[in-house]
């Protein structure tokens, strides 16, 4: 008997030994662990999935400098299978909080990609997020001083562009050409369209109204960032420059989009030189255009009273427009009916505006706390809903809890229940990824897969760091970190969608950027669209299991494009984490 302790000791240093010698870092890459590509704090709770019909009962880390395990744990079995049937297991390396690089290996099965532990881990990620849209850029050149092998040359100056006959009137009669440069890229394509410029701004401006401090001090390396204004909102005044064009002077209208008629091949913006249309003024634009400008107005005020002056007056004439046209509609086929050329880009074509008005309304009963604006918030249904470019009156209740305390005259008994409802989806996703194979919300119900699915679980993360902002409660940011974990690669798919972030990434995105120069790699810090198992572009597909619904190819515009919408939620997400991880108020 006293003998078996030692004898059990001695197995012990035999079986570590051989661990060591024979599974280091001579293990094939088996892409069936998934985890997030980028990495960790060394405070976060830290896990990878494997997907496995074989049992696998042990993993180590593997530090990548040192050449040695660095830790060792067991495995543990999910309760649940992925969309696809298979199984699945947890590997929780939360107690490691060593920095460096690494990689997890099991014993006769292979190793993950390889991964970080850093405090500052995301901090690159972060402001790729940002410097996105620097690359989206439309009417400038872009120079390698701040884009590197990206540099190339503008196109669409956008200084002939032309009245489409539904949009025309009497001060501007069909064909007339005005100038509307700037702006950005809406998305795979070369055109600009309100409606999803809308959403993307109030999503900006409101990373930037939650965490200022946090971004007075971001340098994103764009040709405006010695001023005196944080990059993110000179980034921002790139595409609230172009917005101003798109609203008639006359009447405070605005155009829904300015597009050619069809969409252009894939090629450098410089040779898509079809002609360009303002494309019919509509309730849904005007709207979303009067948020952008109030919530623009009060957040510009210190650093360009003269700007912020013009965006209050903007947003007021856009107001009073909707207001004598409440349900002029966009809808693409109708007026293609009637008007030539036929116009057959991005329809945005919402049909249900009583979320357009709540957001509207949020905005400019904030800026300037008029009677007729509470007359709507009043009435409105308080219910949560995840905002999308269709989906945005969540927008403007963020923007409500978010400045709650300069408007006081708002009823207790109204925030709090606007609060409540926030907390409680925040609490129903949460469990949900709690239960999830995937360690997070996403995905945690199979209709989260949708065109931008990857948008889905950035909006989840918004609300989940919303929640947190309101309670202090560490279980909200650990799930919106879980988002996180699940977008740059602990998911059904194994990749990481932002591209280049990560070991395995988006190498083909359906983006004319990209595409058009095959002789590069992507352009950095874009998330993609995601898993879609609608698969409208009848790409080749790997499966039709709709968490698995990805495929890395150009044409697929379904799961595979880039879109200022889903970049903003992203950048959001990503910029948010980091902001709470610096304690940066």
């Amino acid at each position: 008997m006293p003998m078996k302790p030692i004898f059990i000791f001695t197995l012990c240093l035999i079986f570590t030994s051989f661990f060591t010698e024979k599974n280091g870092n001579n293990l094939e890459l088996n892409e069936s662990i998934r985890l997030n590509q980028v990495g960790f704090y060394p405070d976060q709770i830290k896990a990878a999935v494997v997907l496995s019909e074989t049992p696998i009962d042990r993993f180590f880390i593997w530090d990548k400098n040192k050449g040695k395990i660095v830790f060792e744990g067991l495995v543990s079995k999910s309760e649940s299978k992925t969309l696809s049937g298979k199984t699945a297991w947890k590997v929780d390396f939360s107690g490691f909080s060593e920095q460096g690089v690494f990689e997890i290996g099991i014993p006769d099965f292979g190793k993950s990609h390889p991964f970080k532990v850093d405090n500052q881990v995301y901090s690159e990620l972060g402001k790729a997020s940002l410097k996105a849209f620097y690359f989206q850029r439309a009417s400038v050149d872009i120079p390698e001083e701040y884009a590197g092998i990206w540099a190339r040359k503008g196109g669409h100056p956008d200084n002939l562009v032309k009245i489409h006959p539904s949009a025309a009137s009497q001060s501007r009669p069909e064909g007339m050409t005005l100038s509307s440069a700037k702006g950005w890229y809406d998305a795979g394509d070369y055109n600009k369209y309100i409606v999803n410029s809308g959403i993307t701004v109030g999503t900006l401006l409101s990373l930037y109204e939650n965490y200022p401090k946090y971004f007075s001090e971001l340098n994103l390396t764009i040709p405006e960032s010695q001023n005196s204004i944080p990059d993110i909102l000179d980034e921002v005044l790139w595409n609230l420059d172009w917005m101003l064009t798109m609203q008639d002077s006359a009447d405070g209208g605005v155009y829904h989009k300015l597009t050619t008629a069809k969409f252009e091949g894939m090629v450098e913006p410089h040779l898509a030189v079809n002609q360009r249309y303002f494309v019919q003024k509509s309730t849904a634009a005007t709207l979303d255009f009067a948020a952008v400008m109030a919530q623009a107005y009060r957040i510009y005020k210190p650093f360009t009273p003269e700007n912020a002056d013009v965006y209050l007056k903007a947003a007021k004439k856009a107001w009073k427009w909707a207001s004598e046209n409440p349900e002029l509609y966009y809808r693409q086929n109708e007026m293609n009916e009637t008007f030539d050329p036929d116009v057959v880009t991005g329809a945005y074509g919402d049909q249900n505006l009583s979320d357009e008005w709540i957001w509207a309304a949020s905005e400019m009963y904030i800026s300037i706390q008029g009677l007729e604006y509470w007359e709507i918030l009043r009435e409105a249904d308080l219910k949560y809903q995840l905002p999308s470019w269709s989906q945005v009156k969540w927008l403007g209740f963020y923007s409500l809890i978010r400045n709650e305390k300069y408007i006081p005259q708002i009823p207790e008994a109204w925030m709090s229940m606007l609060k409540n409802n926030l907390i409680a989806m925040a609490d129903s996703i949460d469990l949900a990824g709690q239960r999830q194979v995937f360690l997070a919300p996403m995905g945690a119900d199979p209709k989260d897969f949708i065109w931008g699915s990857n948008s889905v679980a950035s909006n989840q993360g918004i609300l989940l760091l919303g929640a947190f902002k309101l309670s202090g409660k560490a279980e909200y940011l650990q799930s919106a970190k879980g988002n996180l974990d699940y977008i740059l690669g602990r998911n059904a798919t194994g990749y990481s969608f932002v591209t280049g972030f990560g070991s395995k990434t988006p190498r083909f995105p359906h983006h004319r950027l990209a595409t058009s120069r095959p002789d590069l790699p992507p352009l950095p810090g874009f998330m993609v669209g995601g898993p879609n198992p609608s698969q409208q572009d009848k790409c080749d597909y790997p499966s039709d299991f709709p968490d698995e619904s990805y495929t890395d190819l150009s044409c697929s515009y379904a799961s595979n494009e880039i879109a200022i919408n889903w970049s903003a939620a992203f950048a959001f997400l990503v910029n948010a984490i980091l902001a709470n991880q610096t304690k940066i108020p």
